[in-house]
């Protein structure tokens, strides 16, 4: 078995879809829009054969975010870039283009090697080796 998927909610549909295009070379299939419920959609591929699902429909309440707490339930999406240089200078791209970074580069004590990074809603991205 593996997970088919993972998904989030948007009020920034686009936005976020260039942002794991541009940063996490995902490629975008075409946009969904059931128009009697307002839902609309993105699926982005990533080379690993890996998804993520993207998705705006009025009425669908922001959770909180914290930058300092964290809250229950999924946390975190990680991204593996396959080498601690390729780690560094994206992560360092990030914060030159304006993208807040949690915890930079560093080795945890479970043996990854990785910082965490905020998308534009907030979510926070691990990215890794």
């Amino acid at each position: 078995m593996h997970i088919n998927h993972v998904a989030i909610w948007t009020d920034r549909l686009e936005e976020l879809v260039s942002f794991y295009s541009t940063y996490f070379c995902a490629v975008a299939g075409p946009r969904y829009d059931n128009k009697n419920k307002g839902f609309s959609s993105y699926f982005l591929y990533f080379a690993s054969g890996a998804r993520l699902e993207l998705m705006s429909m009025p009425g669908i309440r922001p959770r909180f975010r914290s930058e300092a707490v964290q809250d229950g339930g999924l946390i975190h999406l990680a991204m593996s870039t396959g080498s601690k240089a390729a780690v560094d200078a994206l992560t360092k791209r990030l914060i030159s283009e304006g993208y807040t970074c949690l915890e930079p580069a560093h080795h945890t004590g479970d043996g990854y090697y990785e910082s965490t990074v905020l998308d534009p809603d907030g979510n926070r991205i691990e990215i890794t080796v």
